[in-house]
């Protein structure tokens, strides 16, 4: 059986399953369509929010930028994971007890005002659906490959999929078909890695093996990888080289962006009380740890069967592997299958009949190359977000485990747009149209309404995820910046503070999220179009803060304006302080409200 058959196999049984989990749990009230019913198992909802949390950003793309970076990318898991644990321990308990549907009802009730409630409808529209268009250029860059077609054909099918399922299961339909996703995603990244982890080290534990003996040169496994990519003119992969403000900066946004999801903060309202929602907590921390501490050694591993790969006899001082070893050898046949997509590419430039890969911005490369003859870096393109995918070609596995890993990626991408376009329509639908425009609208009209926004998002999220702003996981993080920057400082001191009142938080999070949006504009273009920016990342405005750390620095304007605009105004009600004070109050925990 040829592996595009086994592809569609894997692909295909796992799109059945979720379709028919959707149709088995067709969401048929708005209780059900947003909240799932609010009966779903705490171990369910931690397994479903760690599908819905661990997006092609995690599954595809993170893997790809530690391996390409080294050390310099560990913010990106350091950030991530320490938000969750921000998340489950000052947030999402409170929430659940305070009893609404959406984090834009819980705002605009907490603040009493309907301004706020739609400042936060806006909040979060503006960074759920930057968010989703990381999780589309990951179901692209997965159809296109598995399905051997481009990548814009392959986001088609996936919006199609996506739509599929979302519109009709709603939150019910989601949690089950996340489930699912879970057992697909964790079993295709786990079993790739624990082969090659035996490849390279006889252990079959990847995080350990990471920090193992590399079997064939019985040197330490991270030592082998520095001395390749060292030789090969990188930086070490182990060491610290990028600016150590500006990681601080990323890895807070990444944080405080985490605690502030709406898409994940969502599942929290699912579970039937607040002790439940504690333990979804505690349960999604562990089904995340599975893939995140599997992740580095991934990275790592694939980046060295890479650079042995192009320098098959012994490094730069050998010679590199040439064009037909790669047109004729077996070991090479993933190099043509990706490059069909568009998204890996090499050339001859020198006309010598290899393919020199190599660090050609270094001088001592640059000189090396210049005695050698060598005209430039010869492996032209490696977009990082399919390496993850590639790593079982690469490492020349089964046909079947290279079939798990296309359903496993696309379990990823496709969890998390379905909750990111739920977060989406429940905000236009529920806070929207029923909290502001037609209050009087008939439950079957809000849900209705809530799948025609569903719909709408997925088209506008297909159309922007053909021209993203960066790989998978750099388009998230903006959108975490956006998150950190409105909707956390918002729920922070709705939940903790009775200083706040309406004006400050409206005022916080306008500030908040202008400011990190026209930074984000400037240097990744106006709404994202090519060609607009004014700086660069290489290049920023401030200093060394990228756009994907600013999110931060919007996160503390944010508050200070908060307050200062709170201090100026009229105090809080003495209703909504004791309303705040109840919330903190663990007294009740077991009896949350249904609202």
């Amino acid at each position: 059986m040829d592996q595009f058959t086994i592809n569609l196999l894997f692909v295909g049984a796992s799109f059945a399953l979720y379709i028919g989990i959707a149709i088995w749990a067709r969401a048929g009230s708005t209780s059900e369509f947003y909240a799932a019913g609010r009966g779903v198992h705490p171990v369910t909802n931690g397994m479903a929010t760690a599908a819905d949390w661990m997006s092609a950003a995690s599954f595809i793309s993170m893997a790809g930028l530690i391996a390409f970076t080294g050390y310099d990318n560990s913010s990106f898991l350091m950030g991530w994971t320490g938000g969750y644990v921000l998340l489950a321990l000052l947030l999402a308990p409170y929430l659940r007890k305070f009893g609404k549907f959406t984090v834009s009802e819980f705002i605009g009730d907490r603040f009493y005002s309907q301004t706020a409630r739609i400042v936060a409808v806006v909040c979060l529209i503006v960074a759920s659906t930057t968010y989703v268009i990381g999780q589309m250029t990951g179901v692209g860059v997965a159809f296109g490959r598995f399905l051997e077609v481009d990548n814009t054909t392959g986001l088609f099918i996936g919006a199609a999929v996506v739509f599929a399922y979302a519109v009709f299961g709603g939150m019910k339909g989601v949690t089950y078909t996340q489930v699912a996703q879970y057992c697909v995603l964790i079993t295709a990244y786990t079993i790739p890695a624990i082969f090659i982890s035996l490849q390279l080290t006889g252990n079959p534990i990847p995080a350990l093996g990471l920090f193992g003996e590399h079997a064939a040169s019985g040197e330490p496994l991270l030592a082998k990888l520095d001395a390749i990519v060292t030789e090969l003119g990188f930086n070490e992969y182990t060491a610290h080289h990028a600016d150590t403000f500006n990681m601080v900066l990323f890895t807070l946004s990444l944080m405080i962006g985490t605690a502030g999801l709406p898409h994940v903060i969502m599942r929290f309202f699912t579970v039937p009380k607040v002790s439940d929602a504690r333990w979804s907590a505690g349960w999604t921390l562990v089904f995340i740890a599975l893939l995140y501490l599997t992740a580095p050694a991934v990275g790592a591993m694939a980046r060295l069967n890479i650079s042995e790969m192009m320098w098959p006899n012994g490094g730069v001082n050998g010679e590199a592997v040439t064009v037909q070893q790669i047109e004729t050898e077996d070991r090479y046949d993933w190099m043509k299958t990706w490059q069909k997509t568009g998204l890996l590419n090499w050339e001859d430039k020198n006309g010598d009949g290899k393919i020199q890969y190599y660090n050609d911005k270094s001088e001592a490369m640059q000189a090396m190359a210049a005695e050698k003859g060598w005209t430039g870096n010869e492996l032209t393109k490696f977009n990082r977000d399919i390496l993850v995918l590639a790593n079982p070609e690469i490492a020349n596995l089964p046909g079947w485990v290279i079939g798990l890993v296309a359903a496993g990626g696309l379990a990823a991408a496709l969890s998390t747009a379905a909750g990111l376009l739920l977060a989406i329509s429940s905000a236009v639908s529920h806070d929207l149209i029923k909290g502001a425009i037609n209050p009087s609208i008939s439950e079957k009209g809000e849900l209705m309404s809530a799948r025609v926004a569903m719909a709408v998002a997925i088209v506008v999220a297909t159309y922007l995820g053909l021209n993203p702003p960066g790989f998978a996981a750099q388009t998230v993080a903006l959108a975490f910046g956006l998150a950190a920057a409105s909707i956390f400082p918002a729920l922070m001191m709705g939940i903790f503070s009775t200083k706040v009142n309406n004006t400050g938080a409206v005022a916080g999070m306008i500030a908040g999220i202008s400011v990190t949006l026209i930074y984000i504009f400037l240097h990744k273009g106006w709404l994202f179009i090519p060609g607009t920016n004014s700086f660069t990342d290489a290049d920023p405005l401030l200093g060394t803060v990228k756009s994907t750390s600013f999110g931060a620095i919007g996160a503390a304007i944010n508050f200070a304006v908060a307050y200062t605009v709170s201090g100026m105004t009229k105090p809080l009600p003495a209703e909504i302080k004791a309303l705040v004070e109840s919330v903190r109050v663990p007294r009740g925990a077991g009896a949350a409200q249904n609202k």
